[in-house]
């Protein structure tokens, strides 16, 4: 027997431009690099920084880069994340209503709340596709949700999911998508993993993502039956001047090309691939580790609408609503 009021589910992930053209990158841009738990200089200093530099040089050379990983179906990250949130639903039935939102972009906050609001929930699981905690994911979208919860009239019943850095279901389904491409690249001499980085400040004062990587890391290692030498963990996509977590994917996976001739990195950090995944990792850091003397950089895919990924969503969200 059917409950009265389904449940609502809100899959959260950070977001992507409308298009792959200047215009909507800064806009994106614009919003995302204004959190200042993204970026926590002082307001003094980063705002010019923002609106008088980056936003007006970084939007066309990104939009470049969107431009590579753009399908018929449009952005990678939402076309996986729809997909996903289609077979979560399907895969809970019909006590339950997926909804799918972004923390920054479209489909907002707002409309995701707003479409389980109109289906008659009442009570709102959020999901925050983010495995490893982080103040500027994780912690941006708990302070979002609250926000877009204290514009509600009537406010449903809401609980924001933990990370999920260990959970059995999406560590299988992390190792199931390093399998298949080891069993389609026998020659594979080294694993990387390699989550995105944050500056090493943010660390320091507390927040348990560095923590959270190397928890994931290890667990994946061991369910992949990986000696200690035989993978490396790296953090990605820096950029400023100051220290980020180390070792740099840059640096360290170029530098393996001296012993090692074909590599495999996997991204348990993310759960859909997007531009970072695809272009940063399959393309530039791929040349990178060529030209340095390797033969070849595999990237294993994401877990995206995986069967055993959606099933460990439905058990978040299950264990959750019993």
């Amino acid at each position: 027997m059917h409950s009265v009021s389904p449940t609502g589910v809100l899959l959260v992930n950070l977001g992507s431009p409308d298009a792959p053209e200047p215009a909507a990158v800064r806009r994106y841009l614009a919003e995302f690099l204004s959190d200042p738990r993204v970026v926590d200089w002082p307001r003094w200093l980063w705002l010019p920084i923002l609106h008088g530099i980056i936003l007006r040089t970084r939007p066309r050379r990104s939009a470049a880069l969107y431009a590579r990983v753009w399908t018929e179906a449009g952005s990678p990250l939402i076309d996986i994340s729809e997909r996903q949130a289609a077979a979560l639903a399907e895969r809970l039935g019909d006590d339950h209503r997926v909804a799918l939102a972004m923390r920054y972009g479209n489909p907002s906050l707002d409309r995701g709340f707003a479409e389980l609001r109109a289906a008659g929930c009442e009570r709102i699981v959020v999901l925050p596709m983010f495995p490893q905690e982080c103040v500027a994911t994780t912690g941006s979208v708990v302070a979002a949700v609250e926000a877009s919860r204290a514009r509600m009239k009537p406010a449903p019943e809401l609980t924001v999911l933990p990370a999920f850095p260990t959970d059995e279901g999406y560590l299988e389904a992390c190792a199931a998508s390093v399998r298949e491409t080891l069993d389609r690249h026998r020659d594979v001499d080294h694993v990387v993993l390699s989550f995105h980085g944050v500056p090493r400040r943010v660390v320091d004062k507390g927040d348990p993502y560095r923590t959270h990587c190397e928890s994931t890391a290890a667990a994946l290692a061991q369910r992949l039956e990986l000696g200690a030498d035989d993978w490396t963990l790296v953090y990605q996509s820096r950029f400023g001047p100051e220290a980020w977590l180390q070792p740099y994917a840059s640096e360290a996976v170029p530098a393996l090309a001296a012993t090692k001739r074909k590599v495999l990195v996997a991204c348990p950090g993310f759960t859909a691939d997007c531009l970072e995944t695809i272009d940063e990792i399959g393309h530039e850091l791929r040349k990178d580790f060529i030209a340095a003397g390797g033969e070849d950089l595999v990237l294993a895919p994401c877990v995206n609408d995986r069967p055993e990924f959606v099933d460990a969503l439905a058990d978040l969200v299950g264990f959750e609503t019993r």
